[in-house]
């Protein structure tokens, strides 16, 4: 359905026909949107679609080449971010720009402080507003907090509340739950709705797909800078998103091998670590993957840092085929057949200003140096190959890895580890952060691997990922593995009560 006959309201902002260029790229081609008031607006496309370059042009950091824009059915042109923000647009992103040192209130009101009648700061009226606007929002923040400390949640929320200070009726949010909680994410809903019924109109730019039939009401997708769906969200299926995102159907999104497992490749036996988690113990055999699930904070990833060796349990043992590795011994885990894919793969995956091909062979250098020297021939083959195989998009391995979409930069991180020739692999978080097109890319490449006899064990706070590609799914809650369930038996509904602790559930055969 096109929007111009959807709805007789007006629009609270109007992109027509933009475009952008820089050099010889053509970022935007035809940038279309509309947004309504009273309306949670969802848009979605792969990275390199032109989604950040259309959010640019309507946040006044970019000025298109041509088009125009409308707010309020008045023709803009921004020169500045202070026109876009003057003109009642306001950009929240996944990582919020704060002062730490600061206070919630003077964050709010940097550089527009009220003042009383001889210039002085007038912190009563400050405090009383932000209180209020906190108040509004549902949000138990105090004015006077500093930001410093504060979760990135809250943090969002101070942004929310900056925007609503300065009278803001659209509102741009980035990829806002990327790193939030499931707690975290439903208060945001909350409010995202709160804002919504108060007739401000929102861009919610995600690539969870199950948000965007949980919160939003129209969908406009891009591709290749231009628009090439724009429909109510009721009139889409999963199927048809990614579909109309990648360009072409996904027979299926994910590809999960159908492998008999074999022997046991990782046992994991009474692994405590005081505080953190308690008495862990599970097997992953060749050719399946587990999951590891639950709430943030259960204490998945410590378990896998304890496992790899980055940290030392108080208890408990692992091994792999059976060789008892040393606690706290990550190189010798690497050797014995280990490799772990971390979560946050920009601050501990990669080095951001090395080339790609640096970064593909850092594990592997030894085989590749001779008298000392690095052959740089065999550097790029290796990196060659394994771009390859994991269908990675980048033209010239000498370029810095930093210039990749996340999607590629954790193929890269992938390719890294499994130079080693592993075993077993420990990946974190497989998808954060990417696109639905690289995603698909990362489960077949997982498929694969297990196909090959690998052991996976997987750790995923997206539910569909989850359910998609585990065998078997272990559940943690408080620092204890609270349920394991098989395949035949997984569902969001027993993930979720396990994950709050409602129940230990034991479905299907144990490992």
């Amino acid at each position: 359905m096109d929007r111009d006959t959807a709805s007789p309201r007006m629009p609270r902002l109007a992109l027509l026909g933009a475009s952008k260029s820089f050099g010889q790229v053509r970022a935007l081609i035809d940038g279309n949107l509309e947004l309504m008031p009273g309306e949670v607006h969802a848009l979605l496309g792969e990275n390199g679609a032109g989604k950040s370059t259309l959010v640019k042009i309507l946040a006044g950091v970019h000025a298109p080449d041509s088009g125009e824009l409308k707010v309020d059915g008045v023709a803009r042109r921004f020169s500045s971010p202070a026109d876009a923000r003057d003109a009642g647009i306001a950009v929240i992103y996944q990582e919020p720009t704060l002062f730490f040192d600061l206070s919630i209130a003077e964050n709010i009101y940097m550089g527009r402080q009220p003042v009383d009648r001889i210039g002085r700061i007038d912190y009563e009226t400050m405090h009383r507003e932000v209180a209020d606007l906190l108040e509004s929002l549902g949000v138990d923040l105090k004015p006077r907090q500093l930001v410093r400390g504060l979760s990135i949640a809250d943090q969002q929320v101070i942004e929310i509340a900056k925007a609503l200070s300065l009278n803001a009726n659209v509102l741009i949010m980035d990829e806002p739950t990327a790193a939030l909680s499931l707690p975290e994410v439903e208060r945001l809903f909350a409010i995202v709705r709160a804002l919504r019924e108060r007739g401000a109109a929102i861009l919610f730019i995600t690539h969870r797909l199950e948000e965007v039939f949980a919160l939003t009401q129209h969908v406009t997708i891009m591709r290749d800078g231009a628009k090439v769906c724009d429909a109510p969200t009721t009139e889409m299926t999963t199927a048809a998103l990614v579909a109309k995102m990648v360009g072409r159907d996904l027979e299926t999104f994910y590809p999960k091998a159908e492998v008999v497992p074999g022997e046991i490749k990782l046992s994991v036996r009474g692994l405590t670590r005081t505080g953190v988690f308690k008495d862990i113990s599970f097997d992953v055999r060749a050719g399946e993957i587990v999951a590891l699930a639950g709430l943030v904070g259960a204490g998945r990833s410590e378990v896998a840092r304890a496992i790899f060796g980055i940290d030392r349990p108080d208890a408990g043992e692992v091994r792999v085929a059976g060789r008892r590795l040393a606690p706290g011994r990550p190189a010798l885990a690497v050797k014995a057949g280990l490799a772990m894919v971390p979560e946050d793969r920009r601050q501990q995956g990669l080095a951001l200003e090395l080339s790609i091909a640096r970064n593909a062979s850092m594990t592997v250098l030894g085989r590749l140096t001779r008298f000392g020297l690095i052959s740089g021939a065999r550097e790029a083959a290796l990196a060659r190959d394994w771009g390859a195989r994991l269908r990675l998009k980048a033209g010239d391995m000498g370029a810095a890895v930093g210039t990749l979409s996340g999607g590629n930069q954790q193929k890269v991180v992938l390719g890294k580890w499994l130079a080693t020739g592993p075993q077993v692999l420990i990946i974190d978080e497989p998808t954060r952060g990417i696109d639905v097109g690289a995603k698909a890319e990362v489960y077949a490449a997982l498929s694969d691997l297990v196909r090959e006899g690998m052991a996976v064990l997987m750790i995923s706070s997206e539910m569909p990922e989850v359910l998609g590609m585990a065998d078997r799914v272990l559940v943690m809650h408080e620092g204890r593995i609270s349920a394991e369930i098989d395949r035949a038996h997984a569902s969001e509904q027993r993930i979720m009560s396990a994950a709050l602790g409602q129940a230990d559930i034991h479905l299907g055969q144990a490992a």
